[in-house]
């Protein structure tokens, strides 16, 4: 995932942070709100690191996937749907049934 996903979906990332960074506390993540830095020196004070190393393992967290809440929102939700269009033939409905394409598995 990419910062932007943590950034704009940041209060749906305390589970996981929490998950990877135990000792974190929601009220400090709440003021963090998503600021990479800012971000990156709180996990630098929580594991006794440098912000060089605390950043490279934000960077392997970062290697995880989505967590539910936010591959359900409905921004993210609706932004993949549109994305998935570019797959769509022309003259094809998004709703119709694939088997009239040739382009079904079962067909």
């Amino acid at each position: 995932m990419k910062w932007h996903h943590v950034r704009d979906n940041w209060p749906a990332f305390f589970d996981a942070i929490t998950d990877r960074w135990p000792d974190a506390d929601e009220t400090d993540l709440e003021a963090i709100d998503g600021d990479q830095h800012a971000f990156v020196l709180y996990v630098a004070g929580l594991t006794g690191q440098e912000p060089s190393e605390a950043r490279d393992e934000i960077r392997d967290w970062l290697t995880g996937e989505l967590p539910s809440d936010v591959v359900m929102d409905p921004h993210h939700e609706n932004h993949s749907i549109s994305l998935s269009g570019k797959f769509i033939s022309d003259g094809e409905d998004a709703s119709d049934d694939d088997a009239r394409f040739g382009d079904d598995a079962g067909a």
